[in-house]
């Protein structure tokens, strides 16, 4: 990786650390989520950035993938557990980082994802394979009497892609990817109070173009037109004019150009919790892009 494209993570990465620390001190009972997940989104856009996914904001039981809605009427209440993840884009370079906000009563396993998290850091340098990171988180939540979320991973970065090879299990596995200098990778632990595997809901926020493909409607033609210069990136359907949306939306999808994800979910009456930084590898070790302070 050359200088000038680690100073983009890093930059990325900086902007990604700040904007999550001031985007977690928003989140308070009572308040609007329609309003913090705005307010968090134009501060990346006002430091001059990117986003490089809208900012996945998860209730409770709800792991990932959940944004604001259009006209979303939900608010904050005391006793929710709440995953804030976002994606910081500079040239396509991006760092990927999120926490958990304990509205009460969670602080042993907001703990827990973190803890984990921190382990695996710990560990990362070449040739150590991602099964072993894996391990070392599922111990870390184990000992804490949780279980780690098996199916969500952690994942490669390149530019302008979020998900990429390697995948980084939250379990220990049989070998696995092999760490390498230069790989920008994110590892993201999730623990859960739940059976330690998520589904998916009938609710989705977030979509993805996945092909290039003609289309004849013309909402669906707008679409396309106003998600280009994403260049493949995630985009919320709340960005995009709401006009015959879901008509748009579900002919793309089925014409398989847009690729949806649906808010993934952990067993109803659990908790989740959520701790998640980018790294790049370096030859003794690894530098974490979004290290806050």
């Amino acid at each position: 990786m050359k200088d000038e494209e680690i100073e983009q993570y890093l930059e990325a990465g900086r902007i990604a650390a700040r904007t999550l620390h001031a985007g977690a001190a928003m989140v308070k009972p009572g308040r609007s989520v329609l309003e913090v997940v705005d307010g968090i989104e134009a501060m990346i856009l006002e430091a001059g950035a990117e986003i490089a996914f809208p900012l996945n904001l998860s209730f409770n039981e709800d792991a990932a993938h959940d944004t604001a809605s259009a006209g979303d009427e939900r608010t904050f209440s005391a006793g929710d557990l709440i995953k804030l993840d976002l994606g910081v884009a500079l040239d396509g370079r991006i760092a990927d980082t999120a926490l958990s906000v304990d509205l009460g009563g969670h602080d042993a396993l907001v703990a827990a994802s973190a803890a984990a998290l921190d382990r695996a850091i710990a560990l990362v340098r070449p040739g150590v394979t991602a099964g072993e990171l894996g391990a070392a988180i599922q111990a870390e939540i184990e000992g804490r009497g949780f279980l780690p979320v098996a199916n969500l991973t952690g994942h490669g970065l390149a530019p302008y892609q979020i998900h990429t090879a390697p995948t980084i299990p939250n379990v220990g596995i049989a070998g696995g990817a092999v760490l390498e200098e230069g790989m920008a990778i994110a590892i993201e632990p999730f623990a859960t109070t739940g059976s330690g595997r998520v589904s998916d809901r009938m609710r989705t926020e977030i979509y993805q173009q996945i092909a290039v493909k003609p289309v004849r409607l013309p909402s669906a033609k707008r679409i396309l037109n106003q998600i280009r210069e994403r260049r493949g990136m995630p985009f919320s359907r709340r960005w995009l004019p709401q006009e015959k949306v879901d008509l748009a939306l579900s002919t793309l999808l089925k014409g398989g150009v847009l690729h949806g994800y649906p808010v993934l979910h952990d067993v109803a009456g659990s908790f989740v919790s959520q701790a998640e930084h980018t790294l790049i590898v370096t030859a003794d070790g690894c530098i974490v892009t979004t290290h806050h302070g």
